[in-house]
Formats: C-alpha cells, structure tokens, sequence
C-alpha cells in the first residue's frame, strides 16, 4: 500500500502524474464550485456534494500523511492545517461552512512543488517558455481570490450590498486598487478593519504582484562566483559581480 501510495503522490509513472493531475484539476472545480454556490439557495443537494468533496479531501490528507518521513510534521504544517480546517468545513458545513474557501491553500502547495512545476516545465511547453509570468498571474489570482473570499464570508449573512461572490469580488478590487468607489461598503466595525487590511495589502502585496506579472521575464541561471540566480535573458555579465556568465540560449527571436 505504501509503496502504491508514494506512487502516485510522488513517482514518475504515468499512472502518478495523470492522479497528481486529476488532483489539481480537481481543487480547481472545487474552488469553482464554492463561487458558483453563493448565487444559489443552499440545500440538501449542496451540502451532499460538501460532504462528497470533504470525504474525498480527507483520503488525500490521510493517504499524504501516511506516506509522509515525518508525519506529525506534515500536520503541523500550515498546509497541514488549512487541509484540516477544510476538511472540517466540508464535513460539518453548518459550523465550519466559512472556512471552505481555505481549500486554496491547496493550490499554493502545489505552487510550492518543485516536481510538480518541473514537470508542467516537461509536458507544457507554452508553461516552459512563460513560467515566471505564469506562476505571477497565478498567484495574483489566488491573492484577489483569498481577498474576496474573506469579504464574502464575513459580510455575506449581515451586509446587503454582498450576496455572492461577484459583490465581493468587486469591492475587492476596488478597495486593492484604491478606487473606492463607495456603492458598496463593509458593515460593522469588524467589517471596517478587513476593509483597512485590504487597503493595506493592496498598497503593498497587490501592487507588489503586479509588478511581478508585468514586469520582463528573466531566466533562471546560478551564478557560479555569487550565486545569483535569475538574469536578464539577453545578459553577458552578471549584475552583482561582473562574472562573464555562459547563459543557454535556444536561438529564437
């Protein structure tokens, strides 16, 4: 069983890489499938799939943990955490509903992989030749994501102007961006704080982000006297110590 297991969570059989690509995708409809709820009514038949969604999350914890060298390290972990807080969430919807949105943390793992961004670098090429920008766009879009999220979980029971997602996506852009077009509001005290803390990631992480995406990407390439390791593509000598660096060129324009 352990070896099975270690199989498809970290081998590099075609069987293991089609079930780590059917888990990602699967987070992917998950998180969809929280935004597409909040524009409906929920009853038994969302909650079904909840609990569905919580049983199949809490085999991966378990089988991950089982694998694990270090086991109580694994839980621990922050990711660790957040997966048993959705875990939570899913199987006991009426006490932990708020937390489902968490399961994003998931996605952030999987960023985090280095064998699974090598191999999307292997088996995609448009990923292989636009990573960074790639990786970028990603994470500004699970930055928004998480924002929104918490908008919406806070104020959509007690604050009329967000009923789904598409409200608190929208004050969340504007607050990040400093727009503040003030159709829409936080309410309560609570509500005014997030408001504070989104205005403050915006001036500082959002921007930070979209620097990121928008600014030329460069290659990855250590150098051997410094250690510094992403250059511009074009460069001849290294930019923090002069080094005449030898970087790999494919020949395209």
């Amino acid at each position: 069983m352990t070896r099975f297991l270690r199989e498809l969570y970290e081998g590099e059989t075609r069987r293991g890489v089609r079930f780590r690509y059917g888990l990602l995708i699967f987070d992917l409809v998950t998180i969809a499938f929280i935004v597409a709820t909040s524009f409906v009514k929920r009853g038994f038949e969302t909650e079904a799939l909840d609990v569905a969604i919580g049983v199949i999350y809490l085999a991966d914890v378990c089988a991950r943990v089982y694998i694990s060298r270090h086991r109580v390290r694994e839980l621990l972990h922050p990711y660790g955490i957040a997966d048993m807080v959705v875990v939570f969430s899913l199987l006991a919807p009426l006490v932990g509903e708020g937390f489902a949105f968490l399961r994003v943390a998931r996605i952030f793992r999987v960023l985090r992989s280095y064998e699974t961004l090598r191999r999307l670098r292997q088996d995609f090429r448009f990923f292989h030749d636009n990573e960074q920008t790639i990786i970028a766009a990603t994470n500004l879009a699970l930055f928004i994501y998480l924002m929104t999220a918490l908008v919406y979980e806070t104020q959509n029971r007690t604050n009329p102007d967000i009923n789904n997602y598409v409200d608190a996506l929208y004050f969340t852009v504007t607050t990040l961006t400093t727009t503040g077009y003030g159709d829409v509001l936080m309410r309560g005290t609570g509500g005014r704080l997030m408001a504070v803390i989104i205005m403050i990631c915006g001036i500082s992480l959002f921007i930070r982000l979209v620097q990121v995406l928008v600014r030329p990407p460069k290659v990855e390439h250590k150098c051997p006297a410094c250690g510094l390791k992403r250059h511009e593509p074009d460069a001849v000598h290294c930019k923090a110590c002069g080094l005449l660096l030898a970087i790999e060129d494919e020949g395209r324009d």
